[in-house]
């Protein structure tokens, strides 16, 4: 009976080895598991952003944060901003004007935000203009490999922006993955440049002349 136990013995050893390999391996090639999503605006207050307006004037002035949405009176010209800078991100405001046209103006999302804080920094922004959204604004110098074709430093959409008549909630969606950015306005793909560069930095929300509202600014991480 010494011989059969002594096998089996060996089988239950040689199984467990098996099965431990397998699960070293397993761990080894599995992806690791995908960040998630953070609301960069926590529905209180301006937690983890820092301001820099025109003048230096008290950005308090100009923005306040009250039933779960960020209202900024359009004036004087500035921006809110992350203190922590990002890169490889999906990026979605939702955003609203609250004023008819000609008054529904002007704002923008800020992305790849340098020091120092001036208006405006180097950075590229997606314009966030009525009637404009999806354009892009390269600011200080930061450069992709699209040529400008809007004046100095802008590129103008791909297509025409989805973009809700004023008073309506609208979707910014922007990807930035690498050295691209893509724009999506209400879940349309409208304008994208490569070649980017800086590729990380600071996120930001303008304050240029339009009155808006803000319910959502979250980011999800691409990795």
């Amino acid at each position: 009976m010494l011989a059969p136990v002594k096998s089996f013995a060996k089988f239950i050893s040689g199984a467990a080895a098996t099965l431990v390999l397998s699960l070293l391996t397993a761990c080894q090639t599995a992806p690791p598991p995908k960040a998630a999503s953070v609301d960069l605006f926590n529905g209180r207050d301006f937690t983890g952003w820092t301001f820099c307006m025109r003048g230096n004037l008290d950005p308090m002035q100009t923005w306040s944060a009250t039933n779960g949405v960020i209202h900024c009176l359009g004036r004087p010209t500035g921006y809110m901003r992350t203190e922590k800078s990002y890169q490889d991100y999906r990026l979605t405001v939702e955003w609203r004007f609250i004023k008819a046209p000609p008054r529904a103006d002007n704002t923008g999302v800020l992305v790849h935000m340098q020091p120092p804080d001036v208006i405006w920094p180097k950075c590229f922004e997606c314009q966030g203009m009525h009637d404009h959204q999806g354009e892009f604004w390269l600011w200080g110098g930061a450069a992709a490999d699209e040529p400008v074709n809007l004046k100095k430093n802008g590129i103008d959409r791909l297509q025409p922006a989805k973009e809700n008549p004023v008073g309506e909630w609208n979707t910014c969606q922007v990807v930035c993955a690498g050295e691209t950015i893509e724009i999506m306005v209400n879940g349309q793909a409208v304008n994208k440049i490569t070649g980017c560069d800086p590729a990380s930095g600071s996120i930001g929300i303008q304050s240029e002349g339009a009155e808006i509202e803000i319910s959502k600014i979250r980011l999800e991480p691409l990795n």
